[in-house]
């Protein structure tokens, strides 16, 4: 941890009904194919029955008596081997026919799985792009805001937010904004990842992290451009100003004690300052690492990762409902999520409680 803030398992003091609660989900990486392994062949994955555990979460969701407001799908869809077999496109639809049957919202971030599957410009027409859900009142056009012409061109990144309710925000961050990964290679953020990517790994397979003295800097990962980060500065100085919540979403991982050390954005330090620049953030929920994490940073952001559906067993499920009050959310996990319970920071202090350790940090 990077401060003393004490562990209270079960505590849940303050209000005692919700404001409102959302579904949260990540890397289903569906695939009409047998169980394989990852690619270090050390944990299992089931490509197939990732569908069956979408629907049971979507029947779960549909079944509360106050079914969540909406649903953040935190990336990897559908798996990048459909690619590979010219499947994409009815593995995406056969998932989104399971969506359908949700009685709430999407809003979808896009993972490296996506863009192993699809272009850039192919998401943006997709219904993958879940943009029309941002919030549509006076702040939503911010002078670092693209407008459809700039969105038009091929520099675009793929990031908005949203108020379900007042005095909450929810930012949808694009991870893979530098990447070399669903870019066409004759754009200028395709070339400048491509620069950047080969001056931090020298290996010949890019996705290797061996011998690398910053291990997140391989090819199935990606970063933030510095007009992104502007946004996201601007957005949270008004809900700074507006005394709001925020709670920022993105595909990979920002803060190393909630990941592996290689599941992480590459320029995570200039995210993780931008954040820690502004008291309203007060959550980043991300997906990318199967196993899942959790850490409270020493600026009392809580950072989840959540567990993906391709590597939780027949037997058992990952998805969770985020109940958010005035003080706290509560995370109600189902199956391999684990039940969190983050309170709010007061003046740079706050506390965690959880279900199952006394430590922090959980991997």
């Amino acid at each position: 941890m990077d401060e003393d803030l004490s562990c209270r398992p079960g505590e849940t003091s303050g209000t005692s009904e919700a404001l409102f609660s959302f579904g949260v989900i990540a890397d289903i990486q569906y695939a009409d194919q047998k169980d394989g392994y990852d690619y270090l062949e050390t944990q299992q994955r089931y490509y197939r029955h990732s569908l069956c555990h979408l629907q049971s979460a979507i029947e779960d969701w549909n079944r509360e008596e106050v079914p969540p407001q909406f649903v953040l799908q935190l990336g990897d869809i559908i798996d990048g081997f459909n690619a590979q077999h010219k499947t994409s496109k009815k593995a995406l639809r056969r998932v989104m026919k399971k969506f359908k049957k949700l009685k709430a919202p999407v809003h979808h971030i896009w993972g490296n799985h996506e863009l192993y599957n699809f272009s850039r410009n192919y998401l943006r027409e997709s219904v993958l792009n879940s943009k029309h859900l941002q919030d549509q009142t006076l702040p939503c056009n911010f002078a670092r805001d693209q407008s459809p012409t700039e969105e038009a061109s091929a520099e675009f990144y793929y990031a908005y937010h949203f108020c379900p309710k007042a005095k909450f925000r929810f930012i949808l961050l694009d991870t893979y904004d530098l990447s070399i990964l669903g870019r066409d290679p004759s754009t200028k953020k395709y070339q400048d990842s491509l620069s950047l990517l080969r001056k931090k790994n020298r290996n010949e397979n890019l996705n290797s992290p061996i011998g690398l003295a910053e291990y997140q800097f391989v090819q199935f990962n990606g970063g933030f451009s510095q007009d992104q980060l502007d946004w996201v500065d601007e957005v949270l100085s008004y809900s700074d100003k507006h005394q709001e919540r925020v709670v920022i979403a993105g595909h990979i991982p920002i803060h190393p004690r909630s990941s592996n050390g290689v599941c992480l954005a590459w320029n995570y330090k200039d995210a993780l300052a931008v954040i820690h620049s502004h008291p309203s953030v007060v959550c980043f929920l991300a997906g990318h690492l199967h196993d899942g994490g959790y850490y409270l940073d020493s600026h009392g952001v809580h950072h989840i990762t959540l567990e993906g559906i391709i590597e939780t067993p027949p037997e058992s499920n990952a998805f969770g409902t985020v109940s958010v009050y005035d003080d706290r959310m509560v995370l109600k996990g189902g199956g391999r999520v684990p039940d969190l319970v983050m309170h709010y920071r007061k003046d740079h202090n706050a506390i965690v409680s959880c279900n199952d350790t006394t430590d922090s940090a959980v991997q």
